[in-house]
């Protein structure tokens, strides 16, 4: 409290209002009243005021404000910068591109503010394995990918265990993965002598040490230091001794590590859940700098139990891990390289973190699908990313032709039905008009494309038709509600036709 009661002597702030910062509620007039307010727009936004909006909601980073770095500020900026860090540190695991952040969130609930750095999912390897199937496994973790609205959904890690405890084995192993995957990694051991000899190894690459214990944490500590790695800290199902270990390893001056509580299936995933929802919201809505620090499960334990079959143990893994993502996990690591249990992971994970703010949206624009000619039909759809790629997806999967323009209408991220609904309500914003579509079609310059003046709309667009033939002077066909239905619509109605 010492730098806000300053604080407000320096820039006359209210008792209610310092009580209302030191408990992390800040607005932008707040942020307003600590920068140099000289609106030079080198931070890219039109004055500090538009400036401090976005610091506060967190689109923008601290230290794109360039006079705030100078020394005279560099009170101010201390104080902004622990105003505005986040209650969970962000944590780097890798180096390089293919370095991966975790942690670095803001809010417990997603409608608060937004998530940010999407939940890393590790796949393991173990320094047993045989030569041939230590790389099948590497080269399944590079070349999962899918296409899902425009990103390609990928894995982040590679874990590696040691399974024999020999650290001449673990060492050959590291090197051997080292060699083949430049992802970032995670070392799994207990026995500080075993990762001791895998960090010689992977010297530089800054993995994760997994992890100090209650009997070994002055040991892990050491390596932490040592080889400037983060370090993982466990306490199966004792949150108590969780926070002690991170206390005492803090006052040791080690800065980076994650935090595992434990994961525990069947019964006791009732007691995991509670754990990882416990320390988010301590961190979070209590401010305890101690405990934020970001979150590993390991849905991995799924396979420890030995009277499961595959399935059942692939099944449950993938629910675990499901749960895990959802509930607060920055970090996890997998076994199973089936698509059926991954990729539904990696899809609940974009959908989880993708910002609530902002619509999910592609550019406007036309857009050209196969080999079109003057005779190729014209249709269009909004930026809304969903709608779009699956009307771009029956396009591309249709058995009769993919030789089409697509018009995309710049709708700020909003779908056909509730973009025609807000014009019919006068909004000004994310709307859809017959004008915008009029203003699409010449800037487009398609008419200089095709010979023919028909346009395939939406049939949740249907009520903009007359609107459209006036102001253009284009034919309208009203297409199917569903993107599903455009197949069959363009066989019945454009190319049968065509050839009638």
């Amino acid at each position: 409290m010492d730098h806000h009661k300053n604080l407000k002597r320096r820039i006359d702030l209210s008792e209610r209002e310092v009580r209302r910062i030191s408990k992390g509620e800040i607005n932008p007039i707040d942020v307003y009243k600590l920068l140099p307010r000289t609106n030079c727009k080198e931070c890219g936004e039109k004055n500090c005021m538009a400036f401090a909006t976005k610091l506060v909601s967190r689109d923008i980073a601290l230290e794109r404000c360039t006079p705030l770095l100078g020394k005279e500020f560099e009170e101010t900026y201390a104080i902004l910068w622990k105003w505005l860090k986040p209650p969970v540190k962000e944590i780097t695991i890798g180096t390089g591109d293919g370095a991966v952040k975790i942690g670095g969130q803001f809010v417990m609930y997603r409608h608060e503010l937004a998530y940010f750095n999407p939940t890393a999912i590790a796949v393991d390897v173990t320094d047993e394995l045989p030569d041939d199937e230590l790389l099948k496994r590497i080269k399944g973790v590079e070349g999962f990918s899918y296409s899902y609205l425009g990103e390609e959904l990928k894995l982040n890690l590679i874990a590696v265990r040691s399974t024999s405890d020999d650290p001449a084995k673990f060492a050959t192993t590291i090197k051997k993965v080292t060699e083949n995957t430049n992802l970032p990694l995670i070392l799994c051991s207990f026995n500080p002598d075993v990762l001791e000899a895998g960090l010689a190894i992977a010297s530089g690459k800054s993995p994760l040490i997994y992890a100090a214990s209650e009997n070994n944490w002055k040991d892990m500590a050491r390596l932490a230091l040592m080889y400037k790695c983060p370090l993982a800290v466990f306490a199966p199902n004792d949150l108590k001794l969780l926070r002690s270990m991170a206390g005492t390893l803090m006052e040791h001056d080690v800065e980076n590590f994650v935090l595992d509580p434990g994961t525990f299936p069947d019964e006791g995933l009732v007691n995991t859940i509670s754990n990882f929802t416990t320390l988010r919201r301590i961190s979070c809505k209590e401010g305890d700098e101690v405990l934020g620090f970001p979150l590993m499960g390991t849905p991995i334990v799924a396979w420890l139990e030995r009277e499961r079959t595959q399935e059942v143990a692939e099944w449950t893994e993938t629910y675990i891990a499901s749960m895990l993502i959802t509930r607060y996990a920055d970090l996890l690591i997998m076994h199973s390289m089936d698509g059926w249990a991954l990729l539904p992971l990696t899809i609940l994970r974009k959908n989880l973190y993708t910002d609530p703010r902002k619509p999910t949206a592609v550019d406007p624009g036309l857009r050209i699908f196969g080999e079109v000619d003057e005779n190729s039909p014209v249709m269009f759809t909004t930026n809304f990313a969903l709608t779009y790629y699956a009307v771009a997806s029956e396009i591309e999967s249709s058995d009769i032709s993919n030789k089409c323009y697509l018009l995309v209408i710049d709708t700020e991220g909003i779908g056909v039905q509730s973009a025609v609904a807000r014009a019919r309500a006068a909004s000004k914003n994310r709307a859809l008009t017959a004008d915008m579509i009029a203003q699409a079609i010449k800037k487009s310059r398609i008419e200089e494309k095709v010979k023919h003046r028909k346009l395939i709309i939406p049939g949740m667009a249907a009520q903009l038709s007359d609107e459209i033939e006036d102001l253009t002077g284009w034919k309208v066909l009203v297409g199917p509600s569903s993107s599903s239905g455009l197949p069959r619509f363009l066989e019945e109605h454009w190319y049968r036709k065509k050839e009638d």
